[in-house]
């Protein structure tokens, strides 16, 4: 069953590599972005056990989001960009 659509804005399929910086920028978490909008993704990782509830997530062209987990699984967690919200 289908579940129906819950996002504000539709999210594009995306392959790109990120980094996950957890608060205080000691620690670090590489993942991919599955799919992408301007106010969220869906990234993946070996787990998502240590990943907190809000992080920054920098892509590998330097752009830097902070994000709030929206709902997560072991390997997947979707995320809202806490910095779209602002503009």
């Amino acid at each position: 069953m289908n579940q129906p659509e819950r996002r504000r804005q539709p999210r594009l399929r995306a392959l790109k590599a990120g980094r996950v910086i957890l608060p205080g920028g000691k620690s670090t978490f590489d993942c991919m972005v599955r799919n992408l909008s301007p106010v969220g993704a869906k990234v993946t990782f070996e787990s998502t056990a240590d990943i907190p509830p809000e992080f920054r997530l920098r892509f590998e062209d330097g752009t830097t989001h902070d994000c709030a987990v929206k709902w997560r699984n072991p390997r997947e967690i979707g995320v809202e960009f806490l910095d779209a919200l602002a503009s």
